[in-house]
């Protein structure tokens, strides 16, 4: 069917050509029965103009791939009547227009939203003669829907990311020109660059992405003194921040998730051995077998998902494919043919013990992802579930990772079961109330001095629009019905008192509040505000990790001129195409 095409298209074009003369270098003829070119007002000229744009944000194609002659030759053979844009079109004036859309719609969002959070994030890269950094800014805000949204306000090139001072003057800045500053509640804020610290692998699981073994930046001495010098650096910037912004500044619980299991994992260095055994297997059957005897291993979800780059970056996605694998192991063997492959039993049962142990943690950090639901009220239960989990958990391999992981959990998140903030955001959660405090007294006051922070007594103005009368209920005709009583307004203890009566639920945080919001006038405020607070990373920092993934510099692999303003608009595509 494929050839009979081309034979119809090579027929139609020898056709156009005996009726024109013969092409000159790249110019289509614009006549011929119906190949017409489109004019430029055609709404599919712009349709396809769109389309390609979409395509070099999405996947942060540098715009000059619109001049490659292949591409061309493709865009010919789809659809002879498009006129190819050029590479100035798309760079000064197509970008430029979707980045003014963007800015608009975000600006007029946030006049709505009494408070919002802001996450900073960092990415830089250094390669040979060349230093590349971005500053990613976003807004997390309730709509007056009470439905939580999040927008990239900018990304700027920020070569030097150990500035702090300039992070901060470039956060005012933006905080000013998109009307937000004085409502910001929370920023989100490591000043550690994403190259260094987001996409922690298992040790030695090292998993082919398109066809290449994973290469690893320099030797391990190189890799520890890079990383020593970056915790130094890191710690300087956060201390800084810590200085600057005060209380307001919290960090991202994800990442903290993520820095515990690197710590644990690590702690026991002989689990490598197992893991890049199991790599071995897994790369050689993703190379020999074919993916639909596989389809029972990994599952049939959007074809071959298991064999894409973006799955084998984080340690949560490895883990999900090594308890595919471990589930299967039986049946993997039985289709190699290579018995150096085989995972003796000892090595089996030390892959069981640590899925086992890591999977409460994959559970937490997949819980808390997603910047559509509330995931700040989540925090404090996931850190409570772990420690649960790591005191009965019975291994007879991996006591030492278990060990290190109960340590690190301890180091990194045990503040986070005394913050105000967190024991605020849980308690405000309908599911959770005060179920999970082991002393509801005092957690009880905690709650009470936070709200009293972040609320303003309503006016007597306020409470008489809230309980004004429809017009049907004014009216003379209907005076001789017995009038309600109108209810005084109710101080934070009586609204706590009632809402910790009330049974938990399990409705949608955001939802019930909106539903409550009259009732429990106080304690909504205070729910939108903390509910803003993201406990996940942050779409930006995700398309960062996919840049030190995929373009890397250091590797001599040229980054698109306007690579911030692909970031900005894919950080941002839902607004532009929801």
């Amino acid at each position: 069917m494929y050839d009979e095409f081309v034979r119809k298209k090579d027929v139609k074009r020898e056709a156009m050509q005996m009726c024109t003369g013969p092409p000159s270098g790249r110019v289509i003829s614009q006549s011929g029965a119906g190949m017409n070119k489109f004019d430029y007002s055609d709404p599919r000229q712009s349709l396809i103009s769109e389309a390609i744009a979409k395509m070099i944000i999405r996947d942060l194609q540098p715009a000059q791939i619109v001049e490659n002659e292949g591409f061309r030759e493709l865009l010919q053979l789809l659809e002879p009547r498009y006129i190819p844009v050029p590479c100035h079109y798309i760079q000064q004036q197509l970008l430029p227009a979707y980045v003014t859309q963007v800015q608009l719609a975000a600006k007029q969002a946030l006049k709505g939203a009494e408070s919002c959070s802001v996450t900073l994030d960092l990415w830089s890269s250094v390669g040979h003669n060349t230093s590349v950094g971005f500053l990613g800014v976003t807004c997390h805000f309730i709509n007056t829907d009470w439905h939580i949204r999040s927008a990239l306000l900018a990304c700027l090139p920020l070569p030097d990311h150990s500035n702090t001072q300039q992070v901060l003057s470039e956060f005012d800045e933006i905080s000013e020109s998109h009307g937000i500053s004085g409502k910001v509640f929370r920023v989100v804020a490591d000043l550690s660059p994403c190259e260094n610290r987001s996409a922690f692998r298992l040790p030695g699981f090292n998993l082919v992405r398109n066809g290449e073994e994973d290469e690893e930046d320099g030797s391990d001495e190189e890799s520890s003194a890079g990383e020593a010098k970056d915790a130094i650096s890191s710690k300087e910037n956060n201390k800084s921040l810590d200085q600057c912004l005060g209380r307001s500044r919290i960090d991202c619980f994800a990442r903290l998730l993520a820095q515990c299991v690197k710590e644990g994992v690590c702690g026991s260095p002989q689990i490598s051995i197992p893991l890049n055994k199991g790599a071995h297997l897994y790369n050689y059957i993703i190379a020999t077998v074919a993916p639909e005897k596989l389809v029972q291993v990994f599952g049939s979800s959007t074809s071959t998902n298991w064999q894409r780059p973006s799955s084998t970056y984080k340690w949560n996605a490895q883990l999900k494919i090594l308890r595919q694998m471990v589930e299967s192991m039986d049946f993997l063997e039985d289709i190699v043919d290579r018995h150096d492959l085989v995972l003796s039993n000892l090595e089996k049962a030390e892959l069981r013990e640590l899925v086992e142990v890591l999977e409460p943690f994959e559970e937490a950090s997949d819980m808390v992802q997603g910047d559509k639901h509330v995931s700040i009220s989540l925090a404090l239960p996931c850190v409570l579930g772990l420690r649960k989990h790591l005191a009965e958990v019975v291994t007879h391999q991996c006591s030492g990772i278990v060990m290190a992981l109960s340590q690190a959990l301890d180091r990194r998140l045990a503040g986070i079961l005394e913050d105000p903030l967190y024991v605020t955001a849980t308690t405000l959660d309908p599911q959770f109330k005060l179920s999970w405090s082991s002393d509801s007294d005092w957690h009880k006051q905690v709650l009470l001095e936070e709200v009293g922070k972040h609320t303003r007594p309503l006016s007597p103005l306020e409470h008489h629009s809230e309980a004004q009368p429809s017009p049907s209920k004014r009216c003379k005709l209907f005076s001789f019905i017995k009038q309600r009583p109108t209810t005084q307004a109710k101080t934070v203890e009586q609204e706590l008192s009632t809402y910790l009566h009330e049974e938990p639920t399990d409705e949608d945080p955001l939802q019930y509040w909106k539903r409550k919001s009259i009732d429990f006038p106080l304690l909504s405020q205070v729910a939108k505000k903390v509910f803003t607070v993201p406990a996940t990373t942050t779409s930006v920092d995700q398309i960062f990790n996919m840049v030190s993934k995929t373009l890397r510099p250091e590797q001599c692999r040229l980054l698109p001129k306007n690579l911030d303003t692909l970031i900005y608009l894919k950080a941002n595509y839902r607004i532009l195409w929801s």
